[in-house]
């Protein structure tokens, strides 16, 4: 059987991706109106690439996302979702808050299931929560300390459901660019999903992931481009957060320092952030989580924000971007578009 692969199933898509992990109550409770709310503007504004996973919200996420697309054009959207976690039971049937983020009850549990049972249940699990008769994009969800099973036996299944026809593309998503590497290097996956290790203030994915994936033609999804908050306000708190904690002084006071390179080139932080990784070939799109409708539509404006050339060399000079990102060959955002 052909296999199609992410270049096209992503990137066909347009540049910007709706992530749905606060349709699982990331961090505090999104209503169902304001879920729904959020992917009818997104679809609104031409957003075709959404990603979700059962890791967000217990299943939540999927089933907000399935209903909310439920009436769309299948062909005319493409949806990833992730396998490594079953919601199961709890044996102790207790009713109890989710202990990872999300603000959800009740007495199902996370598992991690890296064989290739678990993955081929997983995806059907996740088509019975979405609704949807098939997933486009089925990522392997944060193997850090499950290495080797992720080579030997997860990432092997996931190739045995591309070729089966069953989802389109296939890959990784992690918060490190090195073993997404390793992925790449041993396997014939599509895409990876490399949250917060490519953004305007962290760009570690240079000596690794990005090189190779483009002498491989295996697509990057950069997801976590605002590094958990750091880059999401033109104005940078005293509180600001920093991959999933506390952002250390000397960082804030960092990114102040790149937050005034922007002004004076009368651009803001956000969007300056949001547009930055485009400036590598590699990425195919940028997923970014969204609430509600304004942060779709906020978010669609950073985009489309004119930047003054200018500003990337003097982000260069002040080494906060490599030289050569400050004038790329190939156009960003055009280059991500359909």
């Amino acid at each position: 059987m052909s296999v199609v692969h992410s270049p096209w199933s992503v990137r066909s898509s347009g540049p910007l991706g709706f992530g749905a992990a606060q349709l699982g109550n990331l961090g505090r409770e999104t209503t169902k109106e304001e879920a729904r709310a959020a992917v009818d503007a997104a679809w609104d504004e031409g957003i075709r690439y959404f990603d979700t996973a059962p890791h967000y919200g217990l299943g939540l996420s999927e089933c907000r996302l399935g209903a909310a697309l439920a009436d769309r054009p299948r062909d005319q959207f493409v949806l990833s979702t992730k396998v490594g976690r079953l919601i199961v039971d709890d044996p102790a049937d207790v009713v109890r808050p989710d202990d990872e983020g999300f603000v959800v009850s009740g007495v199902r549990r996370r598992r991690w299931d890296l064989s290739r049972d678990g993955i081929r249940r997983s995806i059907d699990e996740s088509l019975t929560r979405l609704s949807l008769d098939r997933v486009d994009i089925a990522y392997l969800h944060d193997p850090d300390a499950l290495r080797t099973q992720a080579l030997d036996e997860a990432l092997p299944a996931l190739i045995e459901l591309r070729d089966e026809g069953v989802v389109r593309a296939v890959g990784a998503g992690m918060n490190q660019s090195a073993m997404l590497a390793e992925f790449v290097r041993e396997l014939p996956i599509d895409v990876v999903m490399l949250a917060g290790r490519f953004t305007l203030f962290e760009q570690t994915a240079l000596d690794d992931l990005l090189p190779l994936a483009l002498q491989r033609g295996t697509s990057v999804v950069a997801a976590g481009v605002y590094n958990s908050g750091l880059l999401s306000n033109s104005t940078v708190p005293d509180g600001a957060s920093y991959d999933y904690g506390p952002a250390p002084r000397p960082i804030i006071e960092r990114v102040r320092e790149i937050a005034a390179i922007c002004a004076r080139y009368g651009a803001d932080l956000p969007t300056v952030a949001l547009q930055f990784p485009f400036r590598h070939p590699a990425i195919s799109s940028v997923v970014i989580g969204m609430r509600t409708a304004s942060h779709v539509r906020s978010n669609i404006e950073r985009l489309h924000a004119a930047i003054d050339p200018e500003l990337w060399s003097a982000l260069a000079d002040a080494d906060v971007i490599p030289a050569e990102l400050a004038t790329p060959s190939i156009s960003s955002i055009e280059q991500a578009s359909p």
